[in-house]
């Protein structure tokens, strides 16, 4: 006779399977006469202005999220990002993880870079951190 225990999966202890992650669908759009021609300067090769791409994604916000990057930080942007989360509760009431600040200064960075361009804050940064 085994010693060895049989113990119940995660599913049969969370009542089964996880739910189904769903996607937003993909809009279909094109750009043409009737956009103006502004617009349809800004256009790429794929029909979309780079507005159209940033106004489509909103910050993810508190999702299961299949795609993942490491980022190496100093520690004093850890602490900076700590402190930071900590302000929020403390003095906004708000609750939010280190990655969904992250998440959401990712997508203030890039809708500042479409808006503006080589004008953005991004492209001030980089220029001046390359100088």
């Amino acid at each position: 006779m085994s010693r060895r225990v049989s113990l119940p999966g995660a599913s049969e202890l969370f009542g089964g399977a996880a739910p189904q992650q769903t996607r937003p669908e993909k809009r279909q759009e094109t750009r043409g006469a009737q956009d103006g021609p502004a617009l349809a300067d800004r256009a790429g090769a794929t029909g979309r202005s780079r507005t159209a791409v940033v106004e489509d994604r909103k910050s993810s916000g508190r999702i299961r999220h299949d795609t993942k990057i490491t980022v190496y930080v100093t520690e004093e942007e850890l602490l900076g990002l700590e402190q930071t989360r900590l302000a929020l509760r403390a003095e906004h009431g708000l609750t939010a993880d280190r990655g969904r600040i992250v998440r959401e200064a990712i997508d203030v960075l890039l809708a500042d870079f479409v808006d503006h361009g080589p004008d953005s804050v991004l492209v001030q940064r980089l220029r001046a951190a390359a100088e």
